[in-house]
């Protein structure tokens, strides 16, 4: 299968690691819930697991790529008070301000 569309995920937090097992067709989440989160990747798509912290997912029909990897991207989407979830590697998280001390 030659892949023609790309989508790259980044994994931010301490202890969040991602693993692709049978070719391809599993990917395995761990983001910091008491169980790992499984997600069956969907035919015409692959997902790569170059580092523990980056995914990638490819695929010939760009649709499917991007909606897997919104769906990935969806288990835990970055919060935007310490920047920790899953976001595109070419996203920016605009950081808010916590608490204001007396």
């Amino acid at each position: 299968m030659e892949s023609k569309f790309f989508r790259f995920l980044k994994i931010v937090g301490v202890g969040f690691k991602a693993r692709a097992e049978s070719e391809g067709r599993l990917l395995y989440l761990k983001l910091g819930y008491s169980h790992e989160v499984e997600l069956v990747v969907p035919p015409a798509v692959r997902a790569f697991c170059f580092k523990p912290n980056i995914v990638c997912c490819t695929g010939i029909d760009k649709q499917r790529v991007h909606q897997f990897a919104a769906a990935v991207r969806s288990c835990k989407p970055p919060e935007v008070y310490k920047g920790k979830g899953i976001m595109y590697i070419d996203e920016v998280i605009k950081k808010k301000q916590g608490k204001k001390s007396k």
